[in-house]
């Protein structure tokens, strides 16, 4: 059985969501255009930032803790490529036990202090052959293979639509934006399966997610943008390519040069926010 944290029960209340909201504006009075989420190896990002604050999770009420190695476990506060901003240095997982209320409960909270756009990223694991580690990926579409939804449970309307539309989750026009601004950089585009983990692939599943229609594989991001897009936010997401997962030619991960493969991609990835948040 997975267990579940203190607070599980009220992640997806609004009055949850106004405490959280109550404790930032303690600290600042900045009111964000876009929200960005940091992933695994990902969150030097955040050293980009002009930071009018730092807030760690624990002084946020209903904040999840981060237990995963490379996330900060931080709200930063500030401006990064002349746009106001709030920047999660560390994101949650359902792996940790947490409910995915609480992993996206955070979402929620930025949304309410009045982000409308949504950058998120992550580290993937590859699974076309013609791509390699260190390219960054659009997501174009996600496959949900958590085994859960956000947005089971009781319905708060203040949250949007009981039932939003997928047809679309992350936003066209965000992604030409992002084709323009970094012609440099090697860009892909594609689908990203989501998986609970925490162990990686065999090499039948790999095969398996390929057969679905998915680019890449990971173990976030898509209970973020249910809720997103539940709540009306623009979204971009980009994942890092960290690994690579060819079932015939299927090598043994390791954590550690996962994570240096993402540092390493880190100024691209950098470049790209920059550019599309100037753009927006």
């Amino acid at each position: 059985m997975a267990v579940r944290f203190p607070g599980a029960e009220h992640a997806h209340t609004s009055a949850a969501v106004d405490a959280a909201v109550a404790a930032v504006r303690a600290r600042t009075s900045l009111v964000p255009d876009a929200a960005l989420i940091l992933g695994t190896g990902l969150g030097a990002l955040g050293l980009a930032i002009t930071v009018e604050c730092k807030i760690p999770y624990e002084e946020i009420p209903g904040f999840p803790l981060s237990t995963v190695e490379s996330h900060a476990g931080r709200l930063l506060v500030g401006t990064l490529g002349g746009r106001r901003v709030m920047a999660m240095q560390g994101r949650f997982h359902r792996y940790e036990g947490y409910s995915l209320q609480q992993v996206t409960f955070p979402v929620r909270v930025l949304r309410a202090l009045g982000a409308s756009t949504l950058i998120v990223s992550n580290a993937c694991g590859n699974m076309n052959p013609l791509w390699a580690p260190g390219d960054l990926m659009l997501i174009t579409d996600h496959i949900n293979l958590l085994g859960d939804n956000p947005l089971i449970g009781p319905h708060d309307a203040a949250f949007g639509d009981r039932f939003p539309d997928m047809s679309a989750p992350y936003d066209t026009e965000l992604r030409a934006i992002a084709r323009q601004v970094a012609p440099w950089i090697t860009l892909r585009e594609g689908v990203y399966a989501a998986v609970a983990g925490p162990n990686l692939e065999t090499r039948a599943e790999y095969r398996m997610l390929r057969a679905l229609g998915a680019d890449v594989v990971g173990m976030s991001t898509v209970p973020e943008v249910i809720v997103a897009v539940q709540a009306g936010m623009r979204v971009l997401g980009i994942s890092i390519i960290t690994d690579q997962c060819l079932p015939d030619s299927l090598e043994p991960a390791n954590l550690d040069r996962i994570i240096a493969t993402a540092g390493r991609a880190e100024p691209h990835l950098e470049a790209l926010v920059l550019g599309v948040l100037e753009r927006v």
